[in-house]
């Protein structure tokens, strides 16, 4: 096929450029900063083609998706933390900009667009835990909602067009090329302060649960999402097992084979207290399922950034 990534300088998008080569499709890579993550041997494919273009700009948009049957949607301007600090750019950046992308993928009648959500913005307070596709969506943060928004016109293109938009929620993923001095991702931001012999923040007493998925997992249920032929649109996507950052200092401890020096801070009002994503859907539907459970992906992780010297 011919596709479209966005995001694709990105973490999780130069490992999707990586597999989509691998699989023999050809590639046109979407970021406003280039080559940015993408790897070297991405680089040297002759299937794939740069394009650094803002997804604010639909022109722009058109004549990279033109051609395509298939778009995949990662690009994102804002994180949970920042985008209630500017609800406004996170809706210029992040709302506009899919608006424009749905758009464009609308007039050069793409077949398909796979737009990748947050499955741990979107839900709010859990009411129950693992939550399912159906819960309630009540976001406490602007990135959630900015994110829920994009998912609801992604269901109108398809119900007034037609274009099929197949949304995935996705939970915290984390693995290699995830940046270590950055604030997204707990898993790198604790595994570079270990690292770096510094000390870990914790916001609130540590009894936060999350759900970590690895990210050869979370590339693996993108690739069947791109070729299902099923009539559900929306996916969970995560491990299915919860782990409080107690819990994960103490796997961090182990690995490092040493104490580590912690540091708690009071909690923050857009945390949930626990966030744990059923994936019954995605394994009955998608046939799809995770592979690598969380210490076998701490410890492939970490051997990654022993490799690669940092």
């Amino acid at each position: 096929m011919q596709v479209v990534v966005t995001g694709a300088s990105g973490f999780i998008g130069s490992h999707l450029v990586d597999s989509l080569l691998d699989a023999g499709h050809n590639v046109r890579a979407v970021a406003r900063r280039l080559p940015g993550l993408i790897s070297t041997s991405a680089l040297s494919n002759p299937r794939l083609s740069l394009h650094s273009i803002d997804i604010k700009n639909r022109l722009d948009l058109e004549s990279v998706i033109s051609g395509c049957e298939l778009v995949v949607h990662l690009a994102s301007g804002s994180l949970p933390l920042s985008s209630n600090h500017n609800p406004s750019d996170d809706i210029a950046v992040n709302l506009l900009g899919t608006i424009n992308l749905l758009e464009a993928s609308r007039i050069c009648n793409v077949n398909r667009v796979v737009v990748v959500s947050s499955g741990g913005t979107v839900y709010g307070l859990p009411k129950s835990l693992p939550i399912t596709e159906d819960h309630p969506t009540d976001p406490i943060c602007s990135y959630g909602i900015t994110k829920l928004a994009i998912e609801k016109y992604v269901y109108l293109y398809r119900a007034l067009y037609g274009l099929d938009g197949l949304v995935l929620r996705v939970a915290n993923p984390y693995g290699p090329r995830q940046r270590l001095d950055s604030n997204q991702g707990v898993i790198p931001v604790f595994l570079g302060r270990v690292m770096r012999n510094e000390n870990v923040e914790i916001w609130g007493s540590g009894e936060v649960v999350r759900d970590f998925i690895y990210i050869s997992d979370l590339i693996s249920a993108i690739i069947l999402a791109c070729t299902y032929k099923g009539s559900e649109h929306l996916f969970n996507v995560g491990s299915g097992q919860g782990l409080s950052l107690q819990d994960l200092l103490h796997k961090l401890e182990l690995l490092f084979n040493r104490p580590i020096n912690v540091i708690y801070k009071p909690g923050r009002g857009f945390d949930v207290p626990a966030n744990v994503l059923s994936i019954d859907r995605a394994i009955s539907k998608l046939s799809w399922q995770p592979n690598v459970n969380i210490d076998d992906g701490l410890n492939l992780f970490y051997k990654s950034l022993i490799k690669s010297n940092v």
